[in-house]
């Protein structure tokens, strides 16, 4: 059984995203945890418990859970799937702490959210914050940009760092969900400035070894920069999901700050799946 958290600001966007997922795991037996988090500047919910002012709690807390319980409502009732179990989850903390409570406590296995990259002018739950997400929750996190609708996942592209490795935890992540999912896993090694990879002469073996049983593409891109060259081969191949690598803290500032792996996340234009090593 998955347990999967769907954040949700109401929003015809995180609607989006929540109906992918749904659709993405039909044939599976799966508790979904609805979570809404509002605004930590207001109220936080050690604020409301030690309160213990009624009507505030009628008023905020009470309200958002009817409107997600109406929710799951229309998701039941539109998908049908007894194989689904939702539940309900309220917060007031900032984002991506909530987000690690309830992953520890319910044992998350995926996170699903939307994304509108970095156009609108408010900074919203599911604007800028999905890199805050990435950056501090470890946990796969599966992120669907505006008004994507959903397609098997066929064909999936994972392309790699000079230092993402072929190997460990989060590649075999990769492999377990192109086998459910995928006909083709398409790799690409990317070079920016034609550097020196040391993972780059273990993949011969590693593919060899690891992906004998799934259909791949692997390529090696050199003095195209990693955005740029996500974005060619998503338009010019038939790709139906991205996923990226995070590697461990030595690798992770030259990752996010400025990095192509922010300006991916940001401009999407197939779902993200994150898996961090």
């Amino acid at each position: 059984m998955k347990n999967i958290l769907l954040l949700t600001d109401f929003s015809e966007n995180s609607i989006n995203a929540i109906h992918y997922a749904l659709q993405l795991f039909e044939d599976e037996v799966c508790n979904f945890y609805l979570l809404n988090v509002q605004s930590s500047g207001s109220y936080m919910s050690d604020d409301l418990v030690l309160a213990g002012n009624q009507s505030l709690y009628d008023s905020i807390v009470k309200k958002t859970k009817h409107k997600l319980a109406k929710l799951i409502v229309e998701l039941e009732s539109e998908f049908k799937n007894d194989k689904f179990n939702f539940q309900i989850l309220v917060d007031y903390d900032a984002l991506p702490e909530a987000i690690n409570q309830i992953k520890t406590t319910k044992i998350i296995d995926l996170i699903v959210m939307g994304t509108n990259g970095v156009t609108g002018a408010k900074e919203v739950v599911f604007g800028s914050n999905t890199i805050n997400v990435i950056r501090k929750v470890d946990c796969p996190t599966l992120v669907i940009p505006k008004g994507f609708k959903y397609r098997t996942p066929k064909d999936i592209l994972l392309p790699l760092d000079l230092l993402d490795a072929l190997s460990g935890k989060a590649f075999n992540n990769v492999i377990k969900f192109a086998k459910r999912f995928s006909k083709k896993l398409h790799l690409l090694r990317v070079k920016p400035y034609n550097e020196d990879s040391k993972e780059e002469k273990k993949d011969k073996k590693n593919i060899t070894t690891l992906l004998t049983d799934v259909e791949h593409e692997y390529h090696v891109i050199t003095n195209v920069p990693m955005a740029y060259t996500v974005d060619c081969y998503t338009q010019s191949h038939p790709i139906d999901l991205t996923t990226l690598l995070v590697q461990n803290e030595s690798i992770f500032e030259r990752f996010f700050i400025g990095s192509s792996t922010t300006q991916i996340s940001n401009s999407i234009r197939v779902p993200l799946l994150i898996f961090h090593s």
